[in-house]
């Protein structure tokens, strides 16, 4: 399926439509944008909180003295909002990371730099999902940095014991649970924290589903879609039937409930793997890996997470930016370095070509090679679907949803419910900030 978006045009039109779009006041910094090629050497400041970005600064320092970068290292909870303080003050670096939902917020309330001209000659680089990413509303604000695919992790032990099989649909993960609870009801096939409603966003976007959608010249809202909906009858199975752990990942403990098999399955993804290698002693190579359940195997679809390199409001150089951050995510030789284990990034490439950078990233004694985990890591990468979009209040939006996820787990609220009251929270928020949205049919 393909992202329905708005595209960009030349001159007011293309700021008039992303205006409406994005914001009552404007999508970004369109004057930055317009501004033609850069001439002389130059500096930018990059504020980032991943490991071994600065060894791959250091490196492009080196090969590309036109272009200087300042490494900041940003890490803290309260990045986003050092970022908004100092966008407001004038002081903002030219580039930072950020993920895909943070993007999307930051351009909508104008604290981005358009830099669809510039970004266009790296496009074809990377996935459609990934560009996605960087493209809310049309215009692009930054370059994809890395991607966090989803598959299935299972202890193939206890599969075995329990007479099941990797399940290849979200039915079988059902039945699967199902077969188990008979047999040991303290064994749960799945795990759901209290805290995080990512299994929803998940299967939402396996499903087809699309939360946000552009239309013309407004939004279109759907957590109530069928597809939507197919999504939410699942997660309510498996809170209904309690076939389901609780297990918070806030606690420190939390690996305990995988390696002891009191939970036998997960979604994961390729920055999760080293972790899983040091924290399950006991069942380490006991796991393999297989793909992510699917609605519909005709159709197959997983869903990813997006890092991101933003280009901020009032950045003077967003075509060496581009530059940079482009090379930074796509050239071999910054994502041979990035994506070994050594580096400690955890990186994943956004690109369409992962297969170079798959076999190093698979810890070998936690994956004892009984199936082929590079091949299901690099179907991951290839089956995410391209329709999802993240909206203008899309972080906004997680927040809220995550005061009710809690009272899902606890079947206090229904997934149903939950969805409907959050469409209806988007849309008035939506209209509280100018944004024009309707919900979709």
């Amino acid at each position: 399926m393909s992202t329905i978006r708005t595209r960009a045009v030349a001159g007011a039109a293309a700021a008039l439509s992303l205006s409406l779009v994005l914001s009552a006041c404007g999508g970004g910094d369109d004057t930055d944008s317009a501004a033609g090629t850069t001439q002389g050497k130059v500096k930018l400041e990059f504020w980032s909180w991943t490991e071994g970005i600065s060894d791959q600064v250091a490196v492009w320092n080196k090969a590309h003295p036109e272009t200087q970068v300042t490494f900041v290292n940003a890490a803290g909870d309260t990045v986003y909002q050092k970022l908004r303080a100092a966008i407001t003050s004038g002081n903002a670096p030219c580039l930072s990371k950020m993920d895909g939902m943070n993007l999307a917020n930051f351009a909508a309330d104008g604290l981005l730099t358009d830099i669809s001209k510039q970004a266009a000659p790296y496009k074809s680089r990377y996935t459609v999902p990934a560009w996605n990413s960087v493209s809310p509303g049309g215009a692009t604000y930054g370059i994809p940095t890395g991607s966090s695919p989803l598959f299935t992790a299972y202890r193939a032990d206890l599969f075995a014991k329990y007479g099941i099989r990797a399940p290849t649909t979200w039915d079988d993960v059902i039945a699967a649970g199902r077969a188990v609870q008979k047999k040991d009801k303290n064994v749960k096939i799945f795990n759901m924290a209290g805290e995080d409603p990512s299994t929803l966003v998940d299967l939402s976007w396996q499903a087809g589903a699309q939360w946000y959608g552009i239309d013309g010249d407004h939004w279109k809202i759907g957590f109530t879609s069928p597809e939507a909906l197919k999504a939410a009858d699942v997660v309510q199975q498996l809170v209904d039937d309690n076939l389901a752990s609780n297990a918070s990942y806030a606690d420190p403990g939390v690996f305990k409930t995988w390696d002891l098999g009191r939970t036998i399955m997960m979604t994961t993804s390729t920055w999760q793997l080293p972790i899983y290698d040091t924290n399950f002693p006991k069942s380490k190579g006991e796991w393999q890996l297989a793909d992510a359940p699917v609605f519909d195997p005709a159709e197959p679809r997983t869903s990813s997470n997006f890092d991101v390199t933003a280009v901020l409001k009032g950045c003077k150089y967003p075509d060496r930016a581009a530059q940079f951050a482009a090379w930074l995510s796509s050239s071999k030789e910054s994502l041979t370095a990035l994506t070994d284990p050594a580096s400690k990034s955890g990186l994943f490439p956004a690109v369409k070509d992962v297969s170079p950078y798959v076999d190093k990233i698979i810890p070998t004694e936690m994956f004892n090679g009984k199936s082929d985990s590079a091949k299901v890591i690099t179907t991951a990468a290839s089956r995410v679907g391209e329709q999802w979009q993240y909206g203008p209040d899309y972080a906004a939006m997680y927040s809220e949803m995550q005061k009710q996820w809690g009272k899902v787990m606890k079947k206090q609220l229904t997934v149903k419910a939950m969805l409907t009251g959050l469409q209806d929270w988007v849309l008035a928020d939506l209209k509280n900030k100018g944004v024009k949205a309707v919900a979709a049919g």
